[in-house]
């Protein structure tokens, strides 16, 4: 299992629009707004790497309102 946040910018106003949108994408456990320089922070689990890349670019990234994304893969040191 692959886990990672992904921080999330998003169009003015759009932060919790964009954020409960993003909670009903199958792999994402979590999704909240947040402040500072990413609106909305996503905790995500996928099968592999490749997975997780698919998730992002075809489920997450196409969430209208979205300008940026940073996926930030969980390692366990």
């Amino acid at each position: 299992m692959v886990q990672a946040y992904i921080l999330i910018q998003t169009e003015v106003g759009k932060a919790a629009t964009v954020a409960s949108a993003i909670a009903e994408v199958s792999g994402v456990a979590l999704a909240e707004d947040v402040t500072g320089p990413y609106d909305v922070i996503a905790r995500v689990e996928a099968e592999t790497v490749d997975e997780l890349g698919k998730m992002v670019i075809s489920r997450i990234q196409d969430v209208p309102g979205i300008t940026r994304t940073l996926t930030c893969t969980v390692v366990h040191v």
